[in-house]
């Protein structure tokens, strides 16, 4: 006679935490591919392999022959056509480990208010250009850059290491200034370059008033550890784009906490 086993498995806490770690890089990926190309191409696949399964066990030997070599290359595969996302989640994880975000931590709980002084000042000449091109709806994309990648940016950019003034953001983006059309990169407190080609995001679902300068600034922030600012040409809006995901018609106030927090 036979008997069943009704007792649970044993359920520890590493076993917990091993969920919560899958399910956290579940939904980290799920969130990098979100509304872009990306995840209707990983339909595809997932289609091609449930198919695979299903001529497997039918004997279709023609069909399943041709699927099997698809699938014999399907990491290779993957990391071809997901090359720009694995891009992506690298650099997310590499983010949150780094030592430069521990730095922030305890600079922000030790000498929090000289460090807001200071960034003030660093701040104030860009916030005050916005609000020029605001008034004048003058078109303009800056781009805030954690780490400046000479490889990324200096193929189709002017290089230009300058102080960062006023005067001078409103100069490059004035509309009959040669370096208006594109971006101006910023980093380690500099006026890195201008007139910057960036990549255009491929989301699908994004607002239908959004032209190439609001996808080349969400699309700079999918594949580097960056943020960007933009000002639309025809409504004088001002959107802030980061990690992908972007925000519309903010404030200067809302403007300026977003830069203290960033930049």
């Amino acid at each position: 006679m036979h008997f069943f086993d009704f007792s649970f498995p044993k359920f520890g806490i590493f076993d917990a935490l091993d969920i919560l770690l899958v399910a956290f890089i579940i939904y980290q990926l799920y969130n990098l591919i979100r509304g872009t190309i990306a995840a209707n191409i990983f339909i595809g696949l997932a289609v091609v392999c449930a198919l695979y399964f299903v001529v497997d066990a039918l004997n279709m030997k023609l069909l399943t022959g041709i699927l099997k070599n698809f699938m014999n290359v399907g990491i290779i595969a993957i990391i071809v056509v997901f090359q720009q996302e694995i891009r992506r989640f690298l650099l997310l994880v590499g983010k949150n480990t780094s030592l430069q975000r521990n730095r922030a931590w305890w600079q922000y709980f030790f000498g929090k208010t000289e460090a807001e002084k200071n960034n003030y000042a660093r701040i104030k000449p860009i916030i005050d250009a916005c609000k020029s091109m605001k008034q004048t709806r003058t078109g303009a994309l800056i781009v805030f850059a954690k780490f400046y990648d000479e490889q990324f940016y200096q193929n189709s950019c002017e290089l230009m290491d300058a102080k960062i003034s006023k005067r001078l953001l409103e100069s490059i983006f004035q509309k009959n200034s040669p370096l208006h059309d594109g971006a101006v990169v910023i980093s380690g407190n500099k006026i890195k370059s201008a007139s910057c080609i960036l990549p255009l995001t491929e989301k699908s679902d994004l607002p239908a008033q959004f032209g190439l300068r609001h996808r080349a600034g969400i699309g700079v922030t999918e594949a580097n550890e960056a943020t960007a600012l933009i000002v639309s040409e025809e409504t004088g809006e001002i959107s802030y784009a980061k990690q992908g995901r972007v925000k519309m018609n903010i404030s200067f106030a809302e403007l300026e906490k977003l830069l203290n927090k960033d930049f």
